[in-house]
């Protein structure tokens, strides 16, 4: 039997962390020890966008954490430890993490993403205006811009099509003018639509 057919088995085709039915794919806990049923989950997508930090943490919906983190399964135990941690400061996620046990080999697989250490605050990539900007999005520069190591200026109202953004920095995306792939601040543009 593959793995996915024994995940959404045992999942009975819910989200092992939310229960919910729609979209799940299954999610490889970082730094898992093994590939296996034991490493990995059925996830909606909703979980999945938080846990990656591609949406707002929305500790509503994390309340199912109370009872997923009682699962049998290492992985799942392990996911609720680091997002219990992200949102440590509200009281019910604090509660819960005082309960929760996990052993001397699951907490040190917790512990290797650094998640603990940081808040739940997500930085996400966000138009001048305050839109969140997504792979794909058309923007619409807001100021001309001369682009380095070129003779190329960007004017203002240019329309960008099919942004890449920057996985490691939010003030930044990547979008091609006049065939010239480009980085623009984020500050200097609006989404379209």
């Amino acid at each position: 039997m593959k793995l996915e057919e024994q995940l959404l088995k045992r999942s009975e085709n819910n989200c092992e962390l939310c229960a919910t039915e729609a979209s799940l794919s299954i999610y490889e806990v970082p730094f898992a020890p093994h590939k296996d049923e034991e490493g990995c989950f059925m996830i909606c997508q909703n979980c999945l966008s938080q846990i990656d930090k591609k949406a707002t943490l929305d500790s509503n919906h994390w309340s199912c954490l109370t009872a997923s983190m009682w699962s049998e399964i290492s992985g799942i135990q392990v996911v609720s430890w680091r997002m219990l941690n992200r949102l440590r400061n509200e009281s019910w996620a604090a509660d819960q993490l005082e309960m929760m046990y996990l052993d001397d080999e699951n907490l040190a697989w917790a512990k290797r993403t650094g998640d603990h250490e940081n808040d739940g605050e997500v930085d996400l990539h966000k138009d001048s205006n305050g839109q969140i900007l997504r792979d794909g999005d058309t923007v619409v520069l807001t100021k001309s811009l001369d682009v380095k190591g070129s003779t190329l200026n960007a004017k203002m109202g240019t329309v960008v099509k099919n942004i890449k953004l920057v996985c490691d920095n939010t003030d930044q995306i990547e979008g091609k003018i006049e065939g010239q792939l480009i980085v623009i601040l984020t500050k200097y543009v609006r989404k379209q639509g």
